[in-house]
């Protein structure tokens, strides 16, 4: 997800662990053990919002793993061990330790810890609700989880937990916390009808192609839950479509491509082994969903296009030359033919005139 979107959520469970924790301005005289000033519900409350919100960006920190001659290091370890349910415990504490310095003279250590595991909890099973993939069970198995429930940039959802937040950090007497989480949970509840809709439609559409699915995968497109992106492998080649989701379900019929198997990346790498290496660490990031986009000139994850009909990948791998270094090279062009069908698919309006 994005950073705005952890932070709010980091906040809204930290809050919310503190209102449990400090229903009462005795119990908050408690908990502050003479030590600290005397706070109100409504302050712990906001103490433990900021360290959630800091507590919950703080996993992210592994996208700093980089290196100028190794373009996929970042991609091999975003989402890795600092994602990995084993390690919040140490990631909560760590977050602890990085705000002790400034707020040891308002909170004790542990109220610090406390509200910094609840947020550092929730950002990887955030993550894992999105099609990129989040390494959860670390170190006990390399297998990562991709729910595909909800766009990585989804402001809809962001507001559903935002704007209870807010409510319940001005009034004292608020409970809109609840309703904040409730609203969340909703939302991936919803999601997953949803995907379940479009699963079924793109199975039975594959075997009406007379095609047998080695690979589906379905998802929502940017920012909402009603216009959805399905794949599947099938015979070498990738295939895509674009359901909406309404009331009604309709289909809007994408592109194939080939897909980059072992023997065209050899051909591809031209005896290059450290290039052949990172294709099939490309193709390991990508699930297999792997394109060479000859036009592009890049080795492509078509997973993520900007149109949700189409192959051409948002994202890959590229070199500049004989012996050159990979790059990893991000393209998001979106003209605005491509905006109006876009748009057009959103509403579930018919696109043969866009």
């Amino acid at each position: 997800m994005d950073i705005v979107t952890h932070a709010v959520m980091g906040a809204a469970v930290a809050a919310a662990v503190a209102s449990v924790r400090c229903r009462d301005e005795k119990l908050c005289l408690r908990l502050s053990r003479r030590r600290y000033p005397l706070r109100t519900a409504l302050a712990e409350r906001r103490l433990a919002a900021g360290v959630g919100a800091a507590a919950g960006l703080l996993p992210d920190a592994d996208a700093l793993i980089q290196s100028g001659g190794d373009a996929l290091l970042v991609l091999d370890y975003h989402r890795h061990f600092s994602h990995a349910l084993a390690f919040v415990p140490f990631g909560a504490l760590l977050a602890a330790l990085l705000l002790w310095p400034f707020l040891r003279r308002r909170a004790s250590f542990s109220s610090l810890y406390v509200y910094s595991f609840g947020a550092y909890l929730l950002h990887p099973l955030l993550d894992a609700c999105t099609s990129y993939g989040t390494h959860l069970w670390l170190p006990f198995s390399q297998r990562k989880e991709a729910w595909n429930l909800i766009a990585v940039f989804d402001p809809l959802f962001t507001l559903l937990l935002a704007a209870p937040l807010f409510f319940f950090l001005r009034r004292p007497n608020s409970v809109a916390v609840r309703w904040s989480l409730m609203l969340g949970f909703a939302y991936f509840g919803l999601s997953y009808v949803q995907q379940q809709r479009v699963e079924t439609a793109a199975v039975a559409l594959a075997q009406a192609r007379g095609h047998q699915p080695q690979q589906l995968s379905v998802k929502p497109s940017m920012a909402n839950l009603v216009l959805w992106r399905s794949l599947y492998a099938h015979d070498g080649r990738v295939q895509v479509d674009a359901f909406h989701v309404g009331v009604k379900l309709r289909h809007y019929p994408g592109e194939s491509a080939e897909l980059l198997d072992a023997a065209a990346a050899q051909k591809l790498a031209a005896g290059d082994t450290r290039r052949l290496n990172d294709i099939e660490r490309f193709r390991i990031f990508s699930e297999g969903f792997i394109v060479h986009d000859a036009a592009g000139g890049l080795v492509g994850d078509a997973r993520y296009a900007m149109q949700p009909t189409a192959v051409a990948p948002i994202w890959g791998i590229a070199w500049s030359g004989a012996g050159a270094a990979t790059d990893f090279v991000s393209r998001h062009d979106f003209s605005p033919a491509m905006r109006g069908r876009f748009v057009a698919m959103l509403l579930g309006r018919d696109t043969s005139t866009n």
